[in-house]
């Protein structure tokens, strides 16, 4: 779906951001990119939307050269949301904010009324739909800037940091729109520090260092080595050092924290019967 090939980008008269990476995201994945600040992951989604243009190299979206895309071109295929959602946000209303993208690659008021109710709808917004945008909580915030990109009917969605400054009710919520809209069929592109929701979500992760792709697998092999995680700046999540510990009980390691919860109960389960 889109493939990154032998990708380089730097600013003037600095080394490359981006470091000869290539990838591909394949319909219906959920990947994350993690990596600690300043290793190019962020520059990389960038890259993507063409927010940025590479130094060298070529960006494929469906086989076709994106070199003469421009973001408006790419929102069509790709929505994505960043970090702080007050940076997209503009309008004053929830609905109007949502509507916007629509309106502006031509849809019909029929199709414009539509796609945003359907994106509030699937956000968990429509009751707020007539809401200034600006009194919203963080996480609302986030949902609305969720739902203005679902408006436009995208094949892949890119988030930027999504569970930064949310509490844990606000990141459940999160955590449980995301899952849904995978299974629904979205293609879902995570860039995170949280180690935690990675572990909860995502199937694939790849890490940069330094603007090179150091390590590109499933979440379970990036787990693996703890050294290796160190290295690279990420931190083990709590579910898989406390599974590892626990390991004498023979419970499976896990960076899930609703897995480890279940093998416990079924450990205690097992223990009261003895």
């Amino acid at each position: 779906m889109l493939e990154l090939k032998n990708v380089y980008f730097s600013y003037k008269a600095q080394s490359p951001v981006i470091h000869d990476v290539s990838l591909t995201v394949k319909p219906g994945e959920f990947l994350a990119i993690v990596g600690r600040n300043g290793s190019g992951k962020t520059t990389l989604t960038r890259l993507m939307m063409t927010l940025k243009k590479p130094t060298k190299g070529d960006l494929f979206f469906q086989s076709n050269s994106m070199q003469n895309s421009t973001p408006a071109k790419m929102a069509h295929h790709i929505g994505y949301v960043f970090q702080n959602p007050d940076r997209q946000i503009f309008h004053d209303t929830v609905a109007e904010e949502v509507a916007y993208g629509p309106k502006q690659i031509g849809c019909t008021p029929a199709q414009i009324h539509t796609f945003v109710n359907e994106a509030l709808e699937v956000t968990g917004l429509s009751h707020l739909a007539d809401t200034y945008p600006l009194s919203l909580s963080k996480g609302q915030k986030q949902r609305l800037t969720i739902a203005s990109a679902l408006a436009m009917q995208p094949k892949i969605l890119i988030l930027d940091e999504p569970t930064s400054g949310q509490d844990a009710r606000e990141r459940d919520q999160l955590l449980h729109l995301l899952q849904k809209l995978h299974q629904q069929g979205t293609t879902i592109l995570l860039v995170t520090h949280d180690m935690e929701f990675l572990s909860a979500c995502a199937q694939r992760a790849i890490v940069m260092a330094k603007g090179h792709k150091v390590f590109d697998g499933t979440v379970s092999e990036l787990f693996h080595d703890t050294c290796q995680l160190t290295d690279w700046g990420l931190i083990e999540p709590v579910a898989l050092k406390i599974s590892r510990q626990l390991g004498s009980f023979h419970l499976p390691q896990t960076a899930s924290i609703t897995q480890l919860g279940h093998a416990i109960v079924n450990l205690l389960g097992r223990n009261s019967h003895d």
